[in-house]
């Protein structure tokens, strides 16, 4: 894995309104989203500064108007930063010429944004292989790899229909197979299933774990659904008024909000969600026995709780060589489920 991070943001603002530049310059980068909108102008992004590491999942939160589209937008280039500097692969992008900035996106990023972008007069095959196409593939590769993508997100019989023939679900489907066919290096995903009704949703989540467990991508995902977050995420940032608030992985984020508003966003979260069993095992004891079943120090605690529960000896807990790492014991499931509960209310 390389040293230098994927994506990096350098006290990046996004200020929309015609006094943005020279508001922001006096402002001494102290901005104040009140202040700002008095003045007419609306803060998308205010001081952003972070990295993404390659093969990690980054996922942005934050209710409507927060900036977590307009911040991928900036990164992504598909607007430009009112201030601030953002590297891609220690590529600075506002020194990139416009021919270098096509080159970038069309081989190195895929991108799924909230309206599909659909070409109307091409079937989903032909939407799926357009990107392979520019890339200069030869056709028979292209809708061999386009067929590939119709099957994983369930479009099978309706690789000849054209989007209009589509629901908004499906048409979304297009759009993230398409995103897929690609194999970017780096995706920017922008509430991808938003329009997939729950098992869809499930399927599409899981499908899309599955890859990135394979094909180790760099990701910017955003969403507004908590859940959704914890499931997918390396690490989630939430944002407000453009400002990131707080930045970290999933557990710390519930456990220790780092400021009222996170702590609002998330109390309803059960620990069970978001910590792993290597943060309630114990060390391995040699005088007990031990369960013939096996759960992974990275398994979430709720997915494995039931199993653990059905035990009535310690679990082994093993790593990724599946070397026993320590025990975990029924009663210790038991009192982080329902013991932090009670003490939380």
């Amino acid at each position: 894995m390389s040293s230098t991070p994927v994506i990096k943001c350098e006290s990046v603002y996004k200020i929309f309104g015609a006094n943005a530049g020279k508001m922001l310059q006096e402002s001494n980068g102290n901005v104040d989203a009140k202040t700002f909108q008095e003045s007419g102008c609306i803060v998308g992004v205010n001081n952003a500064s972070f990295e993404v590491s390659e093969g990690e999942m980054l996922v942005v939160m934050g209710l409507s108007g927060s900036g977590k589209s307009t911040l991928l937008r900036c990164i992504s280039k598909l607007t430009d930063a009112t201030s601030g500097k953002i590297f891609i692969e220690g590529q600075d992008l506002s020194a990139l010429k416009n021919k270098e900035l096509i080159e970038l996106r069309r081989n190195k990023m895929g991108m799924v944004f909230q309206s599909f972008a659909l070409l109307p007069h091409k079937t989903v095959l032909e939407n799926i292989a357009f990107p392979l196409q520019i890339k200069g593939i030869n056709a028979k590769d292209c809708i061999s790899k386009a067929m590939d993508m119709v099957k994983l997100v369930g479009l099978d019989g309706r690789e000849n229909y054209f989007p209009r023939e589509l629901s908004g679900g499906q048409q979304q489907r297009v759009g993230i197979a398409r995103s897929l066919a690609v194999e970017p290096d780096i995706w920017f995903l922008d509430e991808p299933f938003s329009a997939l009704d729950p098992l869809i949703r499930k399927e599409m989540q899981d499908e899309f774990l599955r890859l990135q467990g394979v094909l180790k991508k760099t990701i910017m995902f955003i969403t507004h659904d908590f859940d959704e977050a914890l499931k997918l995420a390396d690490r989630i940032a939430i944002m407000k008024d453009g400002i990131i608030e707080q930045l970290d992985v999933p557990a710390n984020i519930v456990l220790n909000p780092a400021t009222e508003y996170v702590r609002k966003f998330t109390q309803e979260v059960p620990r069970e969600k978001v910590l792993k069993i290597k943060s309630v095992m114990d060390p391995e004891d040699s005088s007990l026995e031990l369960s013939e079943l096996n759960v992974s120090k990275d398994a979430i605690i709720e997915e494995v709780a039931e199993k653990i529960l059905s035990q009535d000896k310690p679990v082994p807990v093993i790593d990724s060589n599946k070397k026993t790492v320590g025990i975990v014991k029924p009663s210790k499931i038991i009192h982080t489920v329902f013991g932090a509960r009670k003490e939380d209310s």
